[in-house]
């Protein structure tokens, strides 16, 4: 996904086209598209979780899930030829690089080698974070060298496939503007909404219907001011007052729809996969499609 935009203002960013969403290089190669959506999936909470693991604030996570989200769309890489963890990997070290917070590639390596020691399952993802040990778990130096390597080069294909487009635009801090813009902070319930919205920031990075690739950084923070203050039963300003954000209705509707969606894509996923290992390199991935292709009979 390379998407050229002239001047880019620091609060937007780079959008998906149609022709990019209505396709991916994973499917020309022949993934199935549940197969795709479950990966992306698991690839991007295993960058959250790397992130955290890595002390990495919320900020500098969100742009990494954001460009591995990227990577995948339009003619960018396919899922036969890239390995969700090696991109993973990858994307939170390019942002992290450009960050105040930079991470060396050794202590990537052993981040990611302690993750697929003890996360092979979505169920895995989704337990305490607190279990990962990440002061008693190291490569050796060959593993390291060889990881490092691999880590540099995917790092480059992934640039050269996004046209050096990495500009990313988080909506956090918009949020505690319009927070504030809306007179919530300081009032009662009014850590409770910003943590609310939070939430919903944070889950949508893991939606299908990849609302971070589609949606400007304030429509975003907008829909999760809303619907914090809708379930918390906060008042808000009387009228549209989403429009001072340049937020319209119908916008504002497909994601609040989109955010509530999110727990359950999440639940289905781990039901769907159950304890199953999830294919994360390449090899792994063409074992699924094989063993998909028994299972339908269609290699008698």
């Amino acid at each position: 996904m390379a998407p050229i935009i002239t001047g880019l203002s620091h609060l937007a960013n780079p959008l998906a086209t149609p022709d990019q969403l209505a396709t991916s290089a994973s499917q020309l190669d022949g993934i199935p598209s549940d197969l795709e959506v479950s990966l992306r999936y698991a690839g991007a909470r295993l960058t959250q979780i790397a992130g955290i693991l890595l002390r990495l604030p919320q900020d500098i996570i969100a742009q990494a899930v954001v460009i591995f989200s990227r990577f995948w769309v339009g003619e960018g890489g396919s899922l036969l030829e890239f390995g969700i963890k090696d991109v993973s990997a990858a994307s939170i070290y390019l942002v992290a690089k450009n960050s105040p917070l930079p991470k060396s590639p050794r202590s990537v390596v052993n981040v990611f080698a302690l993750l697929e020691a003890n996360s092979s399952s979505l169920e895995d993802l989704h337990g305490k974070i607190a279990d990962y040990d990440t002061d008693r778990h190291y490569v050796s130096e060959g593993t390291y060298q060889a990881s490092r390597s691999l880590l540099m080069r995917i790092e480059a294909q992934m640039l050269r496939k996004l046209g050096f487009q990495t500009h990313v635009t988080t909506p956090y801090t918009l949020c505690i503007n319009y927070l504030q813009a809306l007179d919530v902070i300081g009032r009662p319930k009014g850590e409770d909404v910003a943590a609310r919205a939070f939430a919903h920031l944070n889950t949508s990075l893991l939606n299908p219907q990849l609302p971070y690739l589609t949606n400007q950084p304030s429509s975003l923070a907008t829909a999760s001011v809303y619907l914090a203050a809708r379930e918390l039963e906060v008042k808000l300003p009387g009228g549209e007052w989403w429009e001072v954000f340049d937020v319209d209705r119908e916008e504002l509707g497909f994601l609040v729809v989109g955010m509530l969606s999110t727990e359950g894509f999440i639940l289905d996923e781990q039901k769907k996969w159950g304890r199953r290992k999830i294919p994360m390199t390449v090899a792994e991935v063409e074992d699924e499609i094989d063993r998909r292709r028994t299972l339908n009979g269609e290699d008698q």
